[in-house]
């Protein structure tokens, strides 16, 4: 096998370093040991779907997708401009979210058990109005449901694009189901078990999404400015992209998004691509020696 050079080496570890830092925060090599050295059963085992597809670098494409599409439901994005501190804290927000997906997926029985409860005791606790007076609650069944659905689609379609290892439409059903597992645990309505279950579940919300100054607010920010030095702007702005070409139209125009299939078919899923796999390249562990 062919050895890397130590310049090559050094690059690739000073880059996968700060992702990972960025992702899960100072303490993330000590949960890192914890989530996948701890002995235990697992909720999942090796192998399985949910594994594949959180364990690739496509869910950072997945995961800006996902908020995208939760801020059009108006009650969502209420709780999570109220109570999230996304434009405070946006770090501390995606660390604290793939900390728990980290947990779920790969970690110990009881670790996810724990991690599960301590995210319900926060959504018992987040409630409130809407801009225009519509009362939330984060701990409704049905507004769990619409976060997970629109989670679990966004992962699988940009898993579908920019995974590196593509499932079969067994697998992707499989994923489905396995999601739900974690869902149910979180108290949302009987997730759905499979894809085509899942797209019903995301058109039965429709009527549901709109619109909301908030919701365009988000999408600002995450997409035209993300705290993000200038040299990681070029790279977030390929994977923002990549997240925007996945998303539906009807879930753009609310946004104001635009959409130009002729670019997004060559130039977004190139650059997406590579910006993916450089992600992928930098975060995997080094090949052993020979």
């Amino acid at each position: 096998m062919q050895r890397r050079t130590p310049a090559l080496e050094r690059v690739r570890d000073r880059l996968g370093s700060t992702l990972f830092e960025r992702v899960a925060g100072p303490g993330g090599e000590a949960a890192r040991a914890r989530i996948h050295g701890a002995p235990g059963e697992r909720w999942f085992p090796p192998g399985s779907a949910i594994r594949t597809v959180h364990g690739d670098a496509s869910m950072f494409v997945g995961g800006l997708r996902a908020l995208l599409l939760q801020s059009l439901h108006p009650l969502a994005m209420a709780a999570v401009a109220g109570h999230s501190g996304y434009r405070g804290d946006p770090w501390g927000r995606l660390q604290r979210t793939s900390t728990f997906l980290a947990v779920t997926t790969f970690g110990t029985s009881g670790d996810a058990q724990e991690a599960v409860d301590r995210v319900r005791a926060v959504h018992e606790r987040i409630r409130g109005r809407t801009p225009s007076g519509e009362p939330y609650r984060a701990a409704d069944p049905h507004l769990l449901t619409w976060v997970h659905v629109a989670e679990v689609d966004s992962f699988l379609r940009a898993h579908r694009r920019y995974g590196a290892r593509r499932l079969t439409e067994a697998g992707y059903d499989a994923y489905v189901a396995e999601t739900a597992r974690v869902a149910t645990a979180l108290g949302a309505a009987d997730p759905p078990r499979d894809q085509a279950e899942l797209a019903e579940r995301i058109g039965s919300y429709r009527p549901e999404l709109r619109s909301t100054r908030q919701a365009r607010e988000a999408a600002r920010f995450l997409l035209l400015n993300p705290p993000l030095p200038p040299a990681a702007r070029p790279p977030y702005a390929a994977l923002a992209a990549g997240a925007v070409g996945l998303l539906p139209l009807w879930a753009r125009m609310p946004l104001l998004l635009p959409y130009v299939p002729l670019v997004e078919e060559t130039a977004v899923r190139v650059a997406g691509r590579a910006v993916v796999g450089t992600i992928r390249w930098a975060m995997a562990p080094p090949p052993p020696e020979s």
